[in-house]
């Protein structure tokens, strides 16, 4: 027997009255403004960076990197759920400290390097900022990514290399700073990175966001038209800062770091990510 409207209707409504309860933290002005309070205190921070140097520069790094990770995590928590998030962070850095412990005491995948003692205290050889580092942009880059391609091949494949891409500005960086060396030998290098370590960082990407992308995020309200429009209009936060990251990237590199050779590879390799993200943003 097939429900009459009013029926149907009654129990859309008792559905957005359970959605309406699972997402009342979504709701509260309060919660939703934490995520955007750490998103401007990260871009501030990342502003800072080139303005001081020595210990103080090295202090600044890793508070922007865990500002940022926090703003992944409060994000991904207030609009996608605890399960989610635990996953979010499981996946990411979690098994970001497990292949960098594995790539510091054997080279693989990433070639042989080492950490200094510059960004802090360390787990298994990684300092602990490491794997705050991968989840931090892993959150924004999954969520490029799903905007830039469904499917649970094309879809990985996309936000992996948004997030992989973001390691063309890291590394050459991350290097010149001192945080941390190559011992070279390991074949062809670009800009003094080995090509391998590239290619790693996508192999790696696209496994973690492989595994996120099965995840069920039952915290992200979806009954009712309203609901939907303001979980996308949340997603402005991880997304600005993922663009903020490109362009401040591209600019940092030629203007104050003086490496316009990760400017322009990374200008180019982020910035097709960017452009695909602009031209599927504007349907």
């Amino acid at each position: 027997m097939t429900a009459s409207p009013r029926a149907a209707l009654s129990g859309q409504r008792r559905a957005e009255r359970r959605a309406e309860r699972r997402g009342a933290a979504v709701r509260s002005p309060a919660l939703a403004s934490v995520p955007v309070a750490l998103a401007a205190a990260t871009v501030l921070s990342q502003i800072a960076y080139p303005l001081v140097s020595g210990p103080a520069r090295d202090r600044v790094t890793v508070a922007s990197v865990v500002l940022f990770f926090a703003t992944s995590v409060s994000h991904a928590l207030l609009w996608r759920g605890p399960r989610f998030t635990f996953a979010l962070v499981a996946v990411t850095a979690g098994g970001g400290l497990l292949v960098e412990a594995v790539g510091v005491a054997t080279g693989i995948p990433f070639g042989a390097y080492a950490y200094a003692d510059t960004l802090g205290p360390k787990a298994l050889g990684v300092p602990v900022v490491i794997p705050l580092a991968w989840t931090m942009m892993a959150y924004p880059a999954l969520l490029v990514g799903r905007r830039i391609a469904q499917g649970p091949v094309l879809g990985p494949v996309a936000a992996g290399a948004a997030l992989a891409s973001w390691d063309l500005f890291l590394d050459p960086q991350m290097v010149d700073a001192g945080h941390w060396t190559w011992a070279g030998g390991g074949g062809p290098a670009l800009l003094g990175i080995p090509v391998g370590n590239f290619l790693a960082w996508f192999v790696v990407a696209v496994a973690m966001m492989a595994l996120l992308w099965r995840v069920p995020v039952p915290g992200l309200p979806v009954v009712g038209a309203d609901q939907r429009r303001r979980a996308l209009r949340a997603d402005r936060v991880p997304f600005a800062l993922y663009l903020w990251t490109y362009a401040s990237s591209v600019l940092a590199h030629l203007a104050f770091f003086g490496l316009p050779g990760s400017a322009l590879l990374g200008g180019v390799g982020m910035g097709a990510v960017v452009a695909l993200f602009a031209a599927r943003s504007r349907r």
